[in-house]
């Protein structure tokens, strides 16, 4: 099996992880507060209950991004953190107290760290012209779970029944199916994902490089020219102009199974400060907040608004959040198509001006309805829409940018502390709503605050969103002095 099948079944097997993610939140959501009843519960058990599961994935996220950084791997590191997702569901599944179905959540958690370790090893597995397009099609992934999650709803709150010591019914069940799924995709991660070296370790002559870069018409150069190039390089003098053409296709190429890997540290003269303070990195962790902030937040007041307003009930909310998980989906989609011919800063742009605009309108039409229920009905569908639309725009472009700002030898760490920055926006986006649904004019206020000041932040920090210019073998250059 070559390389590109190699990374084509791990991508494939990343997408599966994803879309898995996106179902088990779609079917623990919907119980969970009932469960939670059933096992006499104090309300506030569902905000620690939702909350336990980021949090735990916040503090994971670092660490498991930084193992994968020293060991160079993440198929170890995924299967390591399932058994966290099948130990946390069966938890769930088992419930017997509040504090049971409470640890469930913070034991599944830890397994959604590993994220960081996956965006890591994407980020080294693609091209950065390509890494928009490959992100985007990996978020919609949990999108479509998000989507297709309530449908196994229809099933599962058929069960009724005993599994020996433990009873099936309507709100034990998805904890039962996620753990069965998890298991699944365990064996799917045995069989079908790979470690696949990263791109950097090929040199740019190899087939693999080669062949991503679509390079396999190029003309063929001189052995001249190739021996000349190959001189340089040994040096660590690689030529940008030369590295497209470099080595006849009759020259054997280095094996892809056995690149030359760096085996040194990757942390060794790492420095959190100087990684995380640069004024671009500070831009997009602060967007990555605020977009995950304000998005949480308009998710805890949807609900209560459209109850108070349009009297929607379970079957009302379920359509609504269906053509919601529709548009996003269409949204990555459109993202990954404009990627293509749009930088990743001007992405960013787009997508925290239709965010803006969807907060305007939120704080005009919704902070206050008024007109009759056709007409509020109209300015909630159109707010909505907006904000949904900007969300995949930012999303993807952020996450791009960041893996390019930043040092692709400590990529898991730093996409676990993006994660983990994501992750407490979650945490406070719906503490910050949950205590001002009926004071919608500060709450809106608010998020038309924090967006503006990115807007700021992004408007004086836009010549430096873009990836800096790399420096091949700069340190064989060094020694070889």
């Amino acid at each position: 099996m070559d390389y590109r099948q190699k990374r084509k079944l791990s991508f494939l097997t990343i997408g599966l992880i994803f879309l898995l993610s996106g179902v088990e939140y779609a079917v623990i959501l919907p119980t969970i507060w009932r469960y939670l009843q059933l096992l006499e519960a104090p309300p506030y058990f569902l905000g620690l209950g939702l909350s336990a599961f980021s949090f735990s994935g916040l503090v994971s996220g670092p660490m498991f991004g930084h193992w994968s950084d020293k060991t160079r791997t993440t198929k170890n590191i995924i299967i390591f953190s399932n058994v966290f997702e099948i130990v946390g569901n069966f938890m769930y599944f088992m419930g017997y107290s509040k504090w049971l179905l409470l640890s469930s959540r913070l034991v599944a958690g830890i397994g959604a760290g590993a994220g960081s370790s996956i965006f890591g090893f994407l980020t080294c597995t693609t091209l950065p012209d390509e890494r928009a397009r490959v992100f985007a099609a990996v978020m919609a992934c949990r999108q479509a779970g998000l989507l297709i999650g309530p449908a196994f709803n229809i099933f599962l709150r058929l069960c009724d029944f005993k599994l020996g010591p433990f009873v099936v019914n309507k709100y034990t069940s998805p904890g039962l199916f996620m753990c069965g799924m998890w298991v699944l995709m365990q064996f799917a991660v045995m069989v079908l994902y790979w470690d696949i070296p990263p791109l950097d370790s090929f040199p740019e002559q190899n087939m693999p490089l080669r062949e991503l870069r679509g390079e396999e018409d190029e003309p063929l150069v001189n052995l001249e020219d190739e021996n000349r190039a190959a001189a340089e390089d040994s040096y660590g003098l690689v030529n940008p102009e030369q590295t497209e053409t470099q080595f006849s296709s009759e020259l054997p190429p280095s094996p892809p199974d056995s690149p030359s890997l760096d085996t040194s540290d990757p942390f060794q003269n790492f420095s959190a400060s100087q990684e995380f303070l640069r004024e671009e990195v500070v831009v997009l962790l602060t967007a990555q907040f605020i977009t995950l902030f304000n998005q949480t937040a308009l998710e805890t007041m949807v609900t209560p608004l459209t109850q108070k307003y349009f009297g929607f009930g379970e079957l009302g909310n379920s359509v609504m959040y269906s053509l919601c998980g529709v548009e996003v989906i269409a949204g990555f989609f459109l993202v990954r198509w404009l990627s293509r011919v749009l930088e990743d800063r001007v992405v960013l742009a787009v997508g925290l001006l239709i965010c803006s605009g969807a907060c305007v309108w939120c704080l005009i039409f919704l902070a206050n309805p008024q007109g009759g229920f056709a007409f509020e009905l109209i300015e909630f569908i159109i707010g909505v829409f907006l904000q949904l639309l900007g969300l995949p725009f930012v999303a993807v472009s952020q996450v791009s940018l960041f893996s390019k700002v930043t040092a692709e030898k400590t990529q898991g760490f730093s996409q676990g502390v993006r994660r983990s920055v994501g992750g407490l926006a979650t945490i406070l986006g719906p503490l910050w709503a949950g205590g001002l649904i009926g004071n919608l004019y500060v709450m809106l206020g608010m998020m038309m605050l924090l967006l503006t000041l990115i807007m700021i932040m992004m408007v004086l920090s836009y010549e430096k969103l873009v990836e800096p210019p790399r420096v091949e073998h700069a340190q064989d250059s060094e020694n070889g002095g």
